[in-house]
């Protein structure tokens, strides 16, 4: 019998499986409707993976394939019954979103499928005879409806329950819930792609689940390119192309938006900016379309990952807040609110995101760090007054830990380096209190100024007063993936040089923390102190004639000798000149100087020194 082709993985940007784990034991999926394996002898009805596997012997779904779903929509949390932005509940995210009927208001569509995408909660419900809010809130509930769903799903497809992997394939592509086939494939490619490479986790109220790689015996056919539009994504995703505003605001040359038009070479580009809309996609479409003074480069929708770019890569979106950042950058948006996290940031954002952004490092070389991939917070300003107002998103509930993990460059957990450290919390594991938001998972520690709970969070220098446990107050927060120089250590707690002064956060046994690596950078010999600032722009001589000086302004900031920071590269000094508005790029020019900075993890955000006024100190 001829075997099936494997399902393409590089498809889907996952080329790096090939150095996965190797398994001598693989099972395809639809051979797992064995019994339920034993469990210990103490009471694990809460169990989930029980939960899972009496789903699946009762409705004929591989467990496997159920957790991948699961792990896909919601990974494994039930988030207290609470929706997400997509109108799905619990680990199998059940929908529950009104039918919008015809389309027009004009009374219910001539003929309806069998099923609703939008409503699988209803359908759970009267599979199982059972209540909507139970299903919302009981996780063994929600997992019995989600196999109850698929089941239903197969039959109505396959006229049964499929033997094969390739038939559960056109299910669960079905279950996502997505109204498109491209994205809707792109879902099942992530849950098939789950069961080839495994996955395991604890989730934050304890529970430890796991799926064990598989050989998975499908073939999806593809065309050679889903994207046939002007935008710049992999072929895997279908983007859109809806172009920003470019256009005057009056008879006023330099009074125009949404972004600069130029022609960036590829090592021009440095960075990938992540941000939260704080706004709906639709609203921030038509924000970034219409006359405004903003914009980025590409959009995510939050119910499933549909990715609309809107100013081309080569030009020069207004999105960072700082000028130096935007004409080295890429900015990347994604529907939702900071204040309410993992509500808006959904699986399916994460991988769609992920995706992206693996495809434009590649294109324009940009490292996939946490140095090079950062958020919109760790945007520093160009000035004190700006440094003071600038943004807070993505926020402390963007998983950093699991979104470089879905990149391909995770935060290794290593504790080696005893000079420097990287903040690495166990983001499940982290909830720590916030004054202004509901206990959730987060991505960062707090900082005081001495060893201690009962001590002052960190004074912020650029901040309106002392720290606070405001969700979006930045000055005592430390973030997963920033690496700071050590400072000094005092039984469970480390201290780190942060912003100009020593910063205090509890880690006990080094939970919060991984291995620091980097270019540790002390003021030279001789100076008192040196100057921080928020870009690296050329001395005066090298702008020409008519061409005004782009001054560097210091930073409210002094780094004095004792100090240590974590260099990430030496760049050389360069400033975009783009004054007015043009249809021609080479009205505008590139100005590089020779002074040459380092960027540096210093506070929350990002920030730069003169090659001149530091050492690296040996390690």
């Amino acid at each position: 019998m001829k075997l099936k082709k494997r399902l393409k993985l590089n498809k889907i940007g996952v080329a790096m499986l090939a150095a996965g784990v190797m398994c001598t034991a693989y099972t395809s999926i639809h051979t797992l409707q064995a019994p339920v394996v034993a469990l210990a002898a103490e009471d694990q009805s809460d169990s989930l993976e029980l939960a899972f596997a009496q789903a699946s012997k009762e409705f004929g779904v591989p467990a496997s394939l159920l957790k991948a779903i699961s792990y896909n929509k919601s990974r494994w949390e039930n988030h207290n019954g609470k929706p997400s932005a997509a109108g799905g509940y619990g680990l199998m995210h059940l929908t529950d979103i009104p039918s919008l009927e015809d389309g027009k208001g004009n009374g219910a569509a001539p003929s309806k499928p069998a099923y609703d995408k939008q409503q699988t909660l209803s359908l759970a419900a009267k599979l199982l005879n059972s209540d909507k809010e139970r299903l919302k809130k009981d996780p063994v509930q929600n997992i019995r409806g989600g196999a109850a769903v698929l089941a239903f799903i197969a039959k109505d497809k396959n006229g049964n329950i499929p033997s094969t992997d390739q038939k559960w394939y056109d299910a669960v592509a079905a279950y996502s819930a997505s109204q498109d086939k491209e994205n809707a494939q792109v879902f099942a490619d992530d849950v098939y792609e789950t069961l080839e490479k495994g996955a395991e986790l604890t989730t934050s109220d304890g529970q430890h689940l796991k799926i064990s790689p598989q050989n998975i015996d499908i073939s999806i056919p593809r065309s050679e390119n889903s994207n046939t539009n002007k935008a710049d994504c992999p072929a895997s995703l279908k983007c859109e192309y809806i172009p920003a505003f470019y256009g005057k605001f009056s008879e006023s040359p330099s009074d125009y938006g949404n972004y600069d038009i130029a022609n960036r070479q590829k090592s021009d580009v440095r960075y990938i900016v992540i941000h939260d809309t704080e706004v709906s996609y639709d609203g921030t479409i038509d924000l970034f379309a219409n006359p405004n003074r903003a914009a980025a480069n590409y959009v995510i929708r939050s119910s499933d990952g549909h990715i609309a770019q809107m100013i081309h890569n080569k030009d020069v979106a207004w999105h960072a807040g700082n000028w130096y950042f935007n004409t080295h950058s890429i900015g990347i948006e994604h529907e939702g609110f900071a204040l309410e996290g993992s509500t808006w940031f959904t699986e399916e954002m994460y991988r769609s995101s992920a995706r992206l952004v693996r495809h434009l490092a590649k294109e324009y070389n940009i490292p996939l760090d946490r140095a090079h991939i950062i958020g919109h917070d760790e945007v520093p300003g160009l000035s004190p007054k700006a440094q003071s107002g600038m943004h807070s998103d993505p926020g402390p509930f963007w998983d950093w830990g699991h979104y470089m993990d879905l990149v391909g460059s995770p935060v290794e957990r290593q504790h080696t380096n005893k000079l420097a450290v990287t903040i690495n919390p166990v983001f499940q594991n982290n909830q720590p209190e916030v004054s202004d938001a509901p206990k959730q998972p987060a991505n960062f520690v707090y900082l005081h100024q001495a060893p201690s709970n009962d001590s002052p969070l960190l004074n912020e220098p650029a901040a309106s007063g002392p720290g606070t446990k405001q969700t979006l107050d930045w000055g005592s927060k430390a973030v997963t993936g920033q690496t700071y120089a050590v400072a000094e250590t005092k039984g469970e707690w480390t201290a780190i040089w942060y912003g100009g002064q020593k910063a205090w956060f509890y880690n006990p046994h080094n939970k919060n923390t991984s291995k620091g690596t980097g270019i540790l950078l002390t003021p030279k010999p001789g100076k008192e102190s040196i100057q921080v600032y928020g870009g690296a722009f050329p001395e005066a001589s090298a702008y020409s004639s008519g061409i005004p000086v782009k001054a560097m302004v210091p930073l409210q900031y002094k780094i004095s000798p004792e100090q240590v920071y974590v260099g990430v590269e030496k760049v050389r000094s360069d400033y975009y000149y783009a004054p007015t508005f043009t249809t021609n790029p080479n009205d505008h020019k590139m100005i590089v100087g020779k002074d040459e900075y380092y960027q540096i993890y210093f506070n929350h955000r990002y920030a730069f020194v003169k090659a001149s006024d530091v050492g690296v100190k040996r390690q």
